[in-house]
C-alpha cells in the first residue's frame, strides 16, 4: 500500500467546495489525478457529508 499523507488529500481535493458529499469528494479526486489508494479510503470514509476539509483527513487518516 502506498504511503499517503495530508498533503496528497489537499492536492486530491483542490477546488472542492464545503459542505460537500462524500461521492462528490470522491469524484473529484479522481478528476485531480489522486492515487487509487486514496480514492479507495475516500470511498470508505464513515461520513456522508463533510462540513470541512478537516474532516475528511480525520475520516481518512484518522483510523490507522
Amino acid at each position: 500500500m502506498a504511503d499517503l499523507s495530508p498533503i496528497d488529500l489537499q492536492k486530491a481535493l483542490k477546488g472542492a467546495d464545503y459542505p460537500a458529499s462524500r461521492d462528490d469528494l470522491v469524484s473529484l479526486a479522481r478528476s485531480n489525478g489522486a492515487d487509487d489508494t486514496l480514492v479507495e479510503k475516500l470511498t470508505q470514509a464513515g461520513s456522508e457529508q463533510f462540513d470541512g476539509p478537516n474532516e475528511v483527513q480525520k475520516a481518512v487518516f484518522g483510523n490507522e
